[in-house]
């Protein structure tokens, strides 16, 4: 048995030092204070690693087919009054739609930015979304009336329709005296709301291709007349994850002395955001590049504002991940190894470097 005790201790990484040979200096003290509050704050650093979350992005060939394109718009003119601009829309299936879009509310406003009334454009060729029109329509009318900024004369009390179908089929002269006493009166118009399109290349524009040429060409008798100053407060193409940013927003553009064509190209690449708790959020992100084209005299298309998309073929999928536990416990170890082994030098080196300035000293005094 004594054989194999002596044996098993040969195997002991852990020796012990005698009682008589562990000095315990002011030095060690310090060194181990020391060492204690880099391991604490060390393992406080990664508890709150381990804790947070991070994000991967995986790019895969789009597969998604029969989808529609949800494309929210959030914009301003401040030279426009509502009555002369439309938000039209094209796409390469063929599909072309001027001045009829879905969920989409023109608000009229002051110089100040004040709400003067609005308009509420229905689809004409979806159906399906009239059922939703008038209850948006009171919800908006109602939270005008509380901010104390609606006006009912801009009604004159008549129904959306009605307006719209005024607007379109009614007395052009009628049309041409109230668009040019919106500008007389500074007014612009705020344009907001969902368009739904289809998941091919296209564009959406704000102009005046709602108008007929007869009253455009009355409103305005030159091109230059005609100011399409902007402020973008948002656009995109889906809802919202954490992190998106997306390049248009908060974008102003306005035209002093001149006047002209915007057109910004979109890049729109399909992705997927997928929560720590499982959940999966489809949306879109973009980039863009922008060109202003100023108007000539002897051209004769109406400045506007274009926004030409184009889908990627590749989707990006962002997904949440926090790390595994088995990889804290080993960075922690790690840690508390790691500060020992370095506190333990640190703690040798003090204690020769104090041993060899008393011996110093010593000598000094024995000369002396």
């Amino acid at each position: 048995m004594g054989l194999k005790t002596t044996a098993l201790r040969s195997l002991n990484a852990f020796p012990r030092a005698e009682e008589h040979l562990m000095q315990k200096t002011a030095s060690g003290a310090a060194v181990t204070i020391l060492g204690l509050i880099l391991m604490v704050t060390l393992f406080i650093h990664e508890l709150s690693y381990q804790l947070s979350t991070t994000v991967v992005h995986e790019m895969s060939v789009d597969l998604t087919r029969g989808q529609k394109l949800p494309i929210v718009i959030n914009m301003t003119f401040p030279a426009l009054p509502c009555g002369a601009l439309s938000l039209d829309s094209i796409d390469m299936s063929g599909k072309h739609e001027v001045d009829i879009d879905t969920n989409i509310w023109k608000i009229r406003i002051n110089k100040d930015g004040y709400i003067l009334g609005s308009e509420y454009i229905s689809d004409l060729v979806e159906g399906e979304h009239t059922s939703d029109i008038a209850k948006e329509e009171a919800a908006a009318k109602k939270a005008m009336e509380d901010a104390g900024h609606f006006h009912q004369d801009s009604f004159t009390g008549e129904s959306h329709e009605q307006y719209h179908e005024h607007k379109l089929f009614g007395d052009p002269q009628k049309v041409v005296k109230d668009i040019k006493k919106a500008l007389e009166d500074h007014e612009g118009c705020r344009v907001f709301g969902v368009l739904d399109v289809e998941r091919v290349a296209g564009n959406f524009h704000v102009s005046m291709h709602g108008l007929s040429i007869y009253v455009a060409q009355q409103v305005f008798p030159k091109i230059s007349d005609v100011n399409v100053s902007h402020v973008i407060h948002d656009l995109s193409f889906g809802p919202r994850y954490p992190g998106l940013h997306n390049p248009l927003d908060g974008t102003e553009r306005i035209l002093k002395d001149e006047s002209g064509t915007f057109k910004y190209f979109l890049k729109i690449v399909p992705t997927e955001y997928s929560y720590l708790s499982g959940g999966q959020l489809p949306t879109n992100q973009f980039s863009v590049t922008e060109y202003f084209m100023s108007a000539k005299a002897y051209e004769q298309n109406w400045p506007a504002v274009y926004f030409v998309y184009d889908l990627s073929p590749i989707a990006v999928k962002v997904r949440e991940e926090r790390r595994h536990l088995g990889h804290f416990f080993t960075r922690i170890c790690a840690v508390l190894g790691g500060t020992f082994a370095v506190t333990g030098m640190l703690d040798r080196w003090v204690y020769r470097l104090i041993e060899m300035i008393e011996h110093a000293n010593k000598g000094k005094s024995i000369m002396l």
